[in-house]
């Protein structure tokens, strides 16, 4: 069975930085069921291709779920050594699995980029067909080619095989295109391998939680990964709601309306326009934070943890501290990161504290960076002074990303404007939203106090009179500047 992922981003050949495999060789991983390389029968600065190509001993299968089309001696006689399915699934996580968790210590910002890619598995088995290969991906921002291979191309009058031959193009990380095929092989095929344990619902999640929460075939994707056993499919979609609900209280902006895309994307393809607006903001606020080289990072408001899952899975980030008012909110959080699951190496970079942002803690003194995503609306504007007192400057780390909604955008999702029945906030827990404007000028008064040089940005779909949905500033200290006395503004 075989699998390409090609890319034209150039230059091409950081594909194998990016999946931690040199172009020049071939490698080979030993599998349970046979072994699995990885070559590159292309690469050049232009256009550069990976295989994944499996070979499986037939001796060495066991009973893989269903007997193909009911046949008696499936088990025996079958395509598993030939069509990708969840076999091809195992290989994938076998050969990638750095490039799966999008860690790259060469091209770190590259791996947090979504770049042009094209896909291709020529001989998928997927138990619905073309249009069921549409339906799965096509949401996930994939343009789908899906095309029945014929039992016998001499023979047209015998019909299609159960086979598909796909191939997916889009712009996204590589991370996320090889967790979703991680996941979705086993679906077309429906059908595993290996015996569905509990375990593999907490393996559904780790790849899916991204992007399955909101995916309008939700329920047939947890059915089939899980292989149709109800209990576990139960427990999946509960621990999917839960997903989606405390991302809704972290993110809680993004509200009914278009889908937009960031500003550095506004030329990319439409597929690029599905990914949510949560989603973008902390891709932006991410690829801020690996610009300014910070390792130990403060998330001030953490909420249930979203960006703080981000955060771990970059090596770059050698200490991530969780900061919120909400016992409740950092408990949403550990449990987010499974912090009682994780290595001892990996837990000794994580703390979460509870503190209030409005007092000066000497607990969050001496870091290189601070976030505030989605934080200050929800502060009382009175409070505000206090605020950047605490932040800015008691705590003064070199460099605090802050972002905040674009209040000017709500006419965008029937907030505001002539067919709103009352100018309404995207959330019932912000205190204000502003301007650009408003918020500018804020930054500035911020800027100038404390010592900061500040850069104010956009993230989404900008509109040319209304601007971008979500408003982002970088302060960055000036180290020989002192802050300066006299009350806080």
């Amino acid at each position: 069975m075989l699998l390409t992922v090609t890319t034209t981003h150039e230059p091409a050949t950081d594909l194998g930085y990016l999946l931690v495999k040199h172009p020049d060789r071939v490698h080979e991983f030993e599998l349970p069921h046979g072994r699995t390389y990885v070559f590159f029968p292309e690469a050049t600065s232009q256009r550069c291709t990976a295989a994944l190509m499996v070979e499986i001993d037939p001796s060495r299968l066991g009973r893989i779920g269903r007997e193909p089309d009911g046949f008696t001696l499936g088990r025996f006689v079958n395509d598993r050594p030939y069509a990708a399915s969840s076999l091809l699934a195992t290989a994938l996580n076998r050969a990638f699995r750095s490039a799966m968790r999008g860690e790259c210590r060469e091209r770190r910002e590259l791996a947090a980029t979504a770049i042009p890619l094209t896909v291709r598995i020529p001989a998928l088995r997927c138990r619905g067909g073309a249009g069921l290969a549409a339906r799965l991906l096509q949401p996930l921002g994939w343009r789908v080619q899906a095309a029945p291979v014929p039992l016998d191309p001499t023979h047209p009058e015998w019909g299609d095989s159960p086979y598909v031959d796909v191939t997916l193009t889009g712009t996204l990380r590589l991370a996320d295109a090889l967790n979703q095929l991680y996941v979705l092989l086993p679906v077309f095929d429906d059908a595993k391998h290996y015996w569905v344990s509990p375990a593999e619902v907490d393996k559904l999640i780790r790849a899916g939680g991204g992007w399955l929460a909101g995916h309008p075939e939700r329920a047939l994707i947890t059915r089939r990964y899980l292989a149709h056993r109800r209990a576990l499919a139960l427990e999946a979609s509960a621990r999917l709601d839960a997903l989606q609900t405390a991302e809704s209280l972290t993110d809680a902006d993004t509200v009914e309306g278009p889908a937009p895309v960031t500003d550095e994307d506004a030329e990319l393809p439409a597929a690029v326009a599905r990914a949510p607006l949560a989603e973008q903001r902390r891709r932006a606020v991410l690829a801020e934070l690996r610009r300014s080289g910070a390792a130990r990072v403060l998330d001030l408001g953490c909420g249930s943890g979203a960006l703080l899952a981000d955060l771990v899975s970059d090596s770059q980030f050698s200490l991530i501290v969780g900061v919120d008012i909400s016992p409740q909110a950092l408990r949403h959080a550990e449990q987010r990161l499974r912090l009682d699951r994780m290595p001892e190496r990996q837990r000794g970079r994580v703390s979460l504290l509870q503190s209030a942002l409005t007092y000066a803690d000497d607990r969050l003194v001496g870091f290189d960076a601070a976030v505030l995503m989605e934080v200050i609306e929800h502060i009382d504007a009175p409070r505000l002074p206090a605020l950047a007192a605490a932040v800015f400057g008691h705590a003064r780390p070199s460099t605090v990303v802050v972002t905040t909604p674009n209040v000017e955008y709500n006419v965008h999702y029937g907030l505001t404007g002539p067919e709103a029945p009352g100018a309404r906030m995207r959330h019932h827990d912000h205190r204000f939203e502003w301007t650009r404007a408003e918020f500018s000028a804020w930054c500035d008064q911020v800027a100038l106090r404390y010592g900061y040089d500040v850069r104010v940005t956009g993230v989404g779909e900008a509109d040319p009179a209304l601007g971008c949905p979500t408003q982002l500033a970088v302060f960055t200290l000036r180290a020989a500047r002192p802050a300066s006395p006299g009350r806080d503004t």
